[in-house]
């Protein structure tokens, strides 16, 4: 069973919540960052690099102090205010003509360390390292991480109720995506709070190394008290949690480089022996079932399905598309045996679309592309529940949270 807890958000007025709100940290370069950072924009905060001229070292101290120096300056002029009373808050996003509502709460370090909050991806100790000298240093989540929790009516129930009164945020950011929020009021807290007592795991979606490095944190604080209760603060982190039912995953697809050596009427015929390909043509082709695989090759698009018995649908992994492609075709084929370090191959998250696939091999830049079946947020979770690890760059969500709605401290 996992343990939350209401916090005494610190979030910008209604009227700046637009543009103190960000992207988060990981999704635009510095220089983009810096084009597209206004006076109270979180960005300052969350990648104050881009204060220096010129931009500095996102890893050096002088930025790790300078987000601190940001963090408060921002308080002081009152573009971040806390409110006086723990709550939940309630966060929706908006895309496509559907909405998603999620409830931003706090999550406790020792459910992660447990194994109650799930996790599908491995981390690297690098980028750790980098988002616990910000949690450290701050002595707050800046920034939410995204979780999915089992559906619960109780919780349906209190959203339903909650929502029908006008919300404290309400906007469009630049990307047209809706975010809209409501603090939840009071008297519903121990309600919630009783209900996810009853829920056996979360499940992270993305974020997890932001969910590790905080609860790195905590455990960090733990050692260093010796009359530790484990209610104090620092054991919390910032989440937003959404119903399983609700999220979406987005395809994340595949530019190669090279056929490796292959000419294509080679690599073509090479993978006719596990799969069954036809041309499409000139028209974009988008995956429409599980097996089935979208290629760019040569100015022309392809559909090819595998073969059965060239996979495990029994296999939590074997299942998965990531894993035939790689398997079947970037490793048997094309050579790329470790997609985390080679750099023959890319990634592109398929909210750009499939276009984004044909231009960068109609470029000359990449010379095949892949796209593929999104993986379904029930194949995520019978992963985690299994203990097993994703292939890299499986799963994209979008829309991604904003930095800044709300943020949670526990500075004494």
């Amino acid at each position: 069973m996992v343990r939350i807890k209401p916090f005494k958000g610190i979030r910008p007025p209604k009227e700046l919540a637009q543009e103190v709100a960000s992207r988060p940290y990981d999704v635009l370069n510095s220089v983009e960052a810096k084009a597209e950072a206004t006076e109270r924009s979180l960005l300052h905060i969350i990648k104050p690099e881009i204060d220096f001229e010129p931009i500095a070292d996102e890893h050096s101290q002088e930025v790790y102090d300078k987000a601190v120096e940001n963090f408060a300056k921002w308080q002081e002029k009152g573009w971040l205010q806390q409110d006086g009373e723990e709550h939940y808050y309630i966060y929706a996003q908006t895309m496509d003509g559907r909405t998603q509502y999620g409830l931003v709460m706090c999550c406790h370090f020792e459910d992660y360390l447990s194994g109650a909050i799930k996790k599908h991806e491995l981390t690297r100790t690098d980028k750790e390292e980098d988002r616990m000298k910000h949690v450290r240093n701050q002595k707050a989540n800046i920034e939410p991480v995204f979780f999915a929790y089992p559906d619960r009516a109780e919780i349906d129930a209190i959203v339903a109720e909650v929502t029908k009164a006008e919300p404290d945020y309400d906007f469009v950011a630049e990307d047209g995506f809706g975010h809209t929020m409501w603090v939840v009021p009071t008297k519903y807290n121990e309600q919630i709070t009783s209900v996810f007592a009853t829920v056996p795991a979360l499940y992270v979606a993305d974020g997890h190394h932001r969910t590790a490095a905080a609860a790195r944190v905590g455990a960090e604080c733990q050692s260093k008290n010796p009359n530790h209760t484990g209610e104090e603060e620092y054991c919390y982190f910032l989440a937003v949690t959404f119903p399983e039912s609700h999220l979406r995953i987005i395809d994340y697809n595949r530019v190669v480089k090279d056929l490796n050596g292959l000419s294509e009427a080679e690599f073509l015929a090479a993978l006719e022996e596990d799969f069954v390909v036809e041309k499409v043509g000139k028209e974009i082709y988008k995956p429409n079932a599980l097996h089935n695989f979208s290629m760019y090759l040569g100015g022309e698009w392809y559909s090819f399905t595998a073969k059965e018995g060239r996979y495990n649908d029994a296999d939590p992994i074997g299942v998965l598309d990531v894993t035939i492609l790689s398997n079947l075709v970037l490793d048997k084929l094309l050579g790329i045996a470790d997609l985390r370090t080679s750099k023959r191959i890319d990634f592109v998250g398929g909210i750009r679309g499939l276009g984004e696939l044909q231009k960068r091999v109609d470029s000359g830049e990449m010379k095949v592309a892949f796209a593929l079946y999104p993986v379904s947020m029930r194949q995520l979770i019978n992963i985690a529940d299994t203990g097993n690890i994703m292939p890299p760059k499986t799963t994209w969500f979008e829309p991604k949270l904003r930095s800044g709605v709300v943020i949670h401290s526990f500075a004494e």
